[in-house]
């Protein structure tokens, strides 16, 4: 008897595995784990992805390389135990530490996280020239990635904003990007560092010129991306100068799950952050809501309200509108995540205003 026919059996569609810059084994050893963990690792843009092996398409960790402070060589061990290569990258925050099996897996690793990093082949490794046309192929991925991405540290926030985010979170960093205050569609940068125990706040005009962005300074400088404009003020300040990266890894508000009774179903309740106070400023009552009673001769900023839609655990924040893009392009932008999550307002003195001993300029303008 003839069997019954049955349908071909399909394969189950897998993942398409990432593309990366460079890829291969890495074992890795954070500030917190006791041993080394062998990963497949790959590097695309500027982050460094870890894969339980080579056949995974979700990686299990990832590494932002964005605050890189220096790259350095670990002596060798000179155990049979554990003949490996190492090297480090020392981080804002931490210290990564990791083991190859070889110099030329190391030369290669190093020089492609500081290829995308720095934007330029590094000139002091030992590769050989297939490496470094491997290494320019991914410099010119990684310049045109970026000049279609808006920098983490482009805020739509005002010029007072950025003041007070740079002065209340140092530990984020001390250069900031937000439109300009004068309508011509450029941006300006923020930057804030101390100088014998005072803080020295420095604003910079970047202007918009088709394709280019010219640093306003005393010899102008054009960038082909606002990430070229970052880039130009941390080089030229030999690193002195830091992107405003914010840490999304805590809340700043508590919030909760609160069952519904009308309709059973659960809501996510966070009240609104405190407004922080800038230098000087002393508590002041906050008029009920729904009244306008502004201060004579005392404007105040835009309510949380107004910067953009409430911000809560659930919710997905779209990327920042770049200056420049229009009505059209603005669809999946909105305010600035940090601008909404500490809740920005404040009042801003008028010009000579006489505030913890000092003049304050009206904060209007790039």
């Amino acid at each position: 008897m003839a069997s019954a026919l049955r349908p071909p059996r399909i394969p189950k569609p897998k993942g398409a595995l990432p593309s990366h810059y460079y890829e291969n084994f890495l074992e890795k050893k954070g500030p917190c784990d006791g041993d080394y963990k062998k990963f497949w690792a790959g590097l695309k843009g500027c982050t460094l992805y870890f894969y339980n092996s080579n056949r995974d398409s979700q990686h299990v960790e990832k590494l932002d390389l964005t605050a890189l402070v220096k790259l350095t060589d670990d002596p060798p061990w000179g155990s049979s135990r554990d003949p490996g290569i190492h090297f480090s990258l020392v981080l804002r925050n931490q210290e990564i530490k990791f083991k190859v099996e070889s110099l030329e897996s190391r030369e290669m690793w190093k020089g492609f996280i500081l290829t995308v990093v720095e934007l330029r082949i590094p000139s002091n490794l030992t590769l050989l020239p297939g490496h470094l046309y491997m290494m320019a192929e991914a410099l010119a991925k990684e310049e045109a990635r970026r000049a279609l991405e808006v920098p983490s540290c482009f805020l739509k926030v005002s010029r007072l904003e950025a003041q007070l985010l740079l002065e209340r979170y140092p530990e984020c960093g001390n250069l900031l990007l937000r439109p300009s205050g004068d309508g011509t569609g450029g941006v300006s940068v923020t930057t804030r560092q101390t100088l014998d125990g005072s803080s020295v706040v420095r604003h910079y005009k970047v202007k918009h010129e088709g394709p280019k962005y010219v640093i306003d300074v005393e010899e102008p400088f054009s960038c082909d991306s606002l990430d070229a404009v970052v880039n130009y003020f941390v080089t030229r300040t030999k690193k002195s100068l830091v992107p405003f990266l914010p840490d999304e890894d805590y809340e700043k508000v508590l919030g909760y799950v609160e069952a519904d009774n009308e309709n059973g179903e659960s809501v996510w309740v966070a009240r609104e952050a405190p407004a922080p106070r800038g230098p000087g400023d002393a508590p002041a009552l906050q008029p009920p809501l729904g009244h306008s009673a502004e201060r004579p001769g005392t404007h105040m900023a835009p309510p949380v309200s107004s910067l953009g839609p409430r911000v809560t655990r659930t919710q997905k924040l779209p990327r920042p509108c770049p200056p420049g893009c229009g009505a059209g392009d603005r669809a999946g932008h909105t305010s600035s995540p940090v601008g909404l999550k500490l809740g920005l307002k404040t009042a801003v003195p008028r010009v000579g205003e006489r505030k913890g001993g000092g003049f304050l300029e009206e904060a209007l303008f790039a």
